[in-house]
């Protein structure tokens, strides 16, 4: 007993490690969050995408992706313009609001289809997500034996409260960004976080 919660705990602290860093996904989850814009859908497609990878990574399919190397620098190629892109429109944003502040309702104009989309993209054109998932914390999970899918389970719980927390949890910045102001300045750092990835990844493909 001791021994599987001994290895669930590392796998908590493992992925949280790993996904509590600064990213494009973060960011993004963030801002949805804030607007109140299809937080569960978001929340869940980042949750369950983890989840997804991180049982690739305790399967030992990471040896298999080594094989096919090229596979991750035309994502990253991809992925890298994909930021680029996002970061020039959340640019756009600061010099012209679109109006982003909360509405008297709690939600925020938008469409859904664009954000499932969007955050789609933000997590699977990643190659950073595939080295910290599949890779990272797959080779880390085999250093636990027969315990592996235990610790992998801890990584995916730990996802799952960690994207839930930021996605849902955000709300609570709303009065603080009721004045369009205040969105310039989270729109800015949105594209600052945006613009310095895409470039790593493309510059690191």
């Amino acid at each position: 007993m001791t021994s599987t919660f001994t290895a669930a705990a590392a796998g908590f602290g493992t992925g949280l490690s790993l996904i509590v860093a600064i990213g494009a996904q973060n960011a993004f989850v963030l801002r949805q969050g804030v607007r109140r814009e299809a937080v569960l859908a978001v929340v869940g497609i980042c949750a369950l995408s983890d989840a997804a990878l991180i049982t690739l990574g305790v399967g030992g399919i990471g040896a298999v992706v080594v094989t096919w190397p090229g596979a991750l620098t035309v994502i990253g190629w991809i992925g890298g313009a994909f930021l680029l892109c996002y970061g020039a429109l959340a640019a756009r944003r600061v010099f012209r609001p679109d109006g982003g502040a909360l509405r008297t309702d709690g939600a925020a104009a938008g469409s859904r289809r664009r954000a499932v989309l969007t955050c789609l993209a933000m997590t699977w054109l990643n190659p950073h997500v595939y080295l910290d998932t599949v890779f990272l914390l797959g080779s880390v999970a085999a250093d636990h034996g027969p315990l592996r899918w235990t610790f992998g389970l801890g990584a995916v719980l730990a996802s799952l409260c960690w994207f839930a927390a930021l996605g849902f949890g955000a709300r609570m910045l709303g009065r603080f960004l009721a004045e369009p102001a205040a969105w310039r300045v989270l729109d800015g750092l949105v594209a600052a976080t945006m613009i310095v990835l895409g470039a790593v990844l493309i510059a690191g493909s």
